[in-house]
């Protein structure tokens, strides 16, 4: 079996963001020379998540309202009494989880027609990271 792991970088311009990852998942997976097996997609931070949706505009700002509507920001969370002040962006990430396994068949993601890989930042303006494992043959 190999494996192989790499890292994604983001720091986004805005609190909520989300952001289309497949083509760097691709080609890592490209770059691992796996043709069978699976790979991990996992969001390293509590205020993050990895999906799996369509690539549609309208759908992705239909998902932050909604998003929004199930978590939205308010100051009364307990978590606050931390000095945080993003209790709303660990429930959004919770919604969405944290990270999601794609099959990979002949070399490539083994994905739906309109299935696309999403990064989702809840809490930005920082630097976070996403791991990439790639597992298989």
């Amino acid at each position: 079996m190999t494996s192989a792991t790499e890292y994604l970088w983001f720091n986004t311009r805005t609190k909520r963001e989300y952001i289309n990852i497949t083509t760097q998942v691709q080609d890592i997976v490209h770059k691992s020379g796996v043709n069978e097996g699976m790979v991990l997609v996992s969001a390293m931070h509590i205020t993050a998540g990895v999906y799996v949706n369509d690539a549609e505009d309208g759908l992705i700002e239909d998902i932050d309202e909604w998003l929004e509507q199930l978590a939205p920001f308010r100051q009364e969370y307990r978590h606050h009494r931390t000095g945080e002040t993003n209790g709303d962006a660990h429930l959004k990430s919770l919604l969405v989880h944290h990270e999601v396994i794609v099959p990979i068949t002949k070399g490539a993601l083994d994905l739906g027609p309109w299935q696309q890989v999403y990064y989702a930042e809840f809490d930005g303006r920082r630097r976070k990271r996403v791991v990439v494992k790639v597992l298989g043959e």
